[in-house]
C-alpha cells in the first residue's frame, strides 16, 4: 500500500499509511539499488507491505517530484548528497533579525539551492519584536527588491502568524534555518497544540516529547491540511551538484545582465567589460549579493 515517510532515523522509517503509522525497514534489494543518495527520506512516497499491526517493509520508493538537498561530507573525505526532504512544495527559510545574528551569506546559499531546485521560497524574518521595525526591514530589503516574499514574524507577539498559516495550508513545506532562529516556536504558534499532535505521532514512533534532533514531517490540523517538515538547525549549507558556470543564473537580479558580458562564458570575477560587475557599480546589484556570488563561484 501507499505510504508517506514522516520520519527516518538509523535505518528505520515511520510511514503514514491507511493502516496508521507503521515502523518500517527497507527491503534488502533497495539498499543495493540506490547507493548514490539517500534511499528514503521524509516526504518520500513509498510502497509498503504491512507485516503486523505496527510494522512493515518498504518495497519501493517513488520518483521524487522535488527535493531540498545540500552537500554533505561522506566517507573517505568524499562529498555526497544529503536530501533534507522530498516532494516539498515550498521552503520557508527562517532567519532571526537578531540573536543569532543575521547571515546574508547563508541566506544567499539557500536561495541558490532553491532556485536550482525550482522550489517556491518564503523568507521568514523572525524575532521582529526584538528590533526596531525599520532595522528589520533594512536587513531584508534587498531580497524584497529582487522579488522574494518576506514575512516578518514573532512567536511572542504573534505578528505574521496568521499570514504564515495561510502560506502553509494545503502544501508540503519545510521550515529550515540555523539553530536558535525560532523555527519550533513559530510552528507552535501556527498550531498551538503542536506538542500534543507531535506527541501523538511520536507515540506511534516510540518517542517521547518532541525535540528537533532529526527532521520530522508533521501533519497540519488546519483547513486544507498539509504537512510541515521541522528540521534540526543547519550549521552550514553547501551546494550539491550545481555547475559552477550556472551559479550566476540562480541569482535573480543577475539574469538581465548575464548575456551582456563581452566574453562568452564570463565568470564575472576578472574579465573586462563584464556586465555583472558594471551592474554592481551602477547599483543594480548589491555588493553583498555580488560578494556571495564570488564566494560561491570560487568555492565551486
Amino acid at each position: 500500500m501507499l505510504g508517506l515517510v514522516l520520519r527516518a532515523q538509523s535505518g528505520f522509517f515511520w510511514v503514514d499509511t491507511k493502516s496508521g503509522v507503521l515502523e518500517c525497514k527497507l527491503r534488502g534489494r533497495l539498499k543495493k539499488e540506490r547507493q548514490s543518495s539517500d534511499i528514503a527520506v521524509i516526504g518520500d512516497e513509498v510502497e509498503v507491505t504491512q507485516v503486523d499491526a505496527k510494522t512493515g517493509v518498504i518495497e519501493s520508493v517513488y520518483e521524487r517530484r522535488t527535493k531540498l538537498a545540500r552537500r554533505s561530507a561522506g566517507s573517505r573525505g568524499l562529498w555526497k548528497e544529503d536530501v533534507l526532504v522530498a516532494n516539498v512544495d515550498q521552503v520557508a527559510l527562517v532567519f532571526a533579525c537578531t540573536s543569532p545574528e543575521f547571515s546574508s551569506r547563508m541566506l544567499d546559499r539557500y536561495l541558490v539551492i532553491c532556485e536550482y531546485s525550482e522550489l517556491d521560497t518564503l523568507i521568514i524574518a523572525n524575532k521582529v519584536d526584538l528590533v526596531e521595525e525599520a532595522d528589520a526591514q533594512t536587513l531584508f530589503a534587498t531580497y524584497e527588491t529582487i522579488g522574494y516574499p518576506v514575512l516578518y514574524t514573532s512567536a511572542t507577539s504573534r505578528q505574521g502568524i496568521d499570514a504564515l498559516c495561510e502560506r502553509l495550508h494545503g502544501r508540503i513545506s519545510v521550515v529550515t534555518g540555523r539553530s536558535g532562529v525560532g523555527k519550533s516556536s513559530l510552528l507552535n504558534a501556527v498550531q498551538p497544540d503542536l506538542d500534543l499532535a507531535t506527541g501523538a505521532i511520536s507515540a506511534a514512533l516510540n518517542k517521547g516529547r518532541h525535540i528537533t534532533t532529526v527532521a520530522e514531517l508533521i501533519p497540519l490540523k488546519v483547513p486544507g491540511g498539509g504537512y510541515v517538515a521541522d528540521t534540526p538547525g543547519i550549521r552550514e549549507i553547501g551546494l550539491w551538484n550545481i555547475p559552477a558556470d550556472e551559479i550566476d543564473i540562480y541569482f535573480r537580479e543577475f539574469r538581465p545582465f548575464v548575456n551582456d558580458c563581452y566574453f562568452s562564458g564570463c565568470t564575472h570575477l576578472h574579465e573586462p567589460d563584464c556586465a555583472i560587475r558594471q551592474a554592481v557599480e551602477d547599483g543594480d546589484i548589491t555588493m553583498s549579493r555580488y560578494d556571495s556570488y564570488v564566494r560561491l563561484r570560487t568555492d565551486a
